[in-house]
């Protein structure tokens, strides 16, 4: 008896997990997420921008913007407030964020070998200005010890960018030249 019932139990089970695996709804694409240091807004005009180029630019403003809150921040020293340290982190954390995704779209740029001149300047023109900034607060900054490691991920990450920017500019492809009519 035993015999016959595996005999009927073994196809049973392979039926009965086939119909189960069929009926299982199919895995859902990822949906592109909304990255942690973007307000709604921010991450809104990210997707509105629709090509690179744009976009680089639009990251490079978003950094610049908590660089400017850095600079508030820490000219308002207020000795009562307890979240000034994971305020300059986030803003840290923010900035470097920034850097980084533009850097990505550069790449991704010169490889799909859109028009991303635009970014390329913008890029070139703020990261030469925030490195001394942030090389100084490094020296010689404020409460430095709270943000220090952040910091000195900011510092390498810009170090990074103006590489990588420097390299994509000779691989990019020189623009299309205009001909005159004859």
């Amino acid at each position: 008896m035993s015999r016959f019932l595996r005999a009927i139990a073994t196809p049973a089970a392979f039926l009965l997990l086939a119909t189960v695996l069929h009926a299982a709804p199919p895995p859902r694409p990822a949906s592109p997420q909304k990255k942690d240091y973007l307000s709604d807004a921010e991450a809104d005009k990210i997707r509105d921008a629709g090509t690179t180029g744009p976009r680089i630019v639009l990251f490079m403003k978003f950094a610049q913007d908590r660089i400017k809150k850095i600079q508030y921040e820490l000219a308002h020293i207020d000795p009562a407030e307890r979240h000034r340290a994971d305020r300059l982190n986030s803003l840290l954390n923010g900035y470097i964020g920034c850097v980084d995704d533009a850097t990505d779209l550069l790449d991704l740029g010169v490889e799909k070998q859109e028009d991303i001149r635009e970014g390329i300047k913008t890029m070139q023109a703020r990261l030469k200005e925030f490195l001394p900034y942030l090389q100084q607060l490094s020296a010689n900054g404020p409460e430095r010890e709270t943000y220090k490691d952040n910091l000195d991920d900011a510092i390498e990450g810009t170090q990074d960018a103006i590489k990588e920017v420097e390299m994509d500019m000779k691989e990019m492809s020189p623009p299309p030249v205009r001909r005159k009519q004859s």
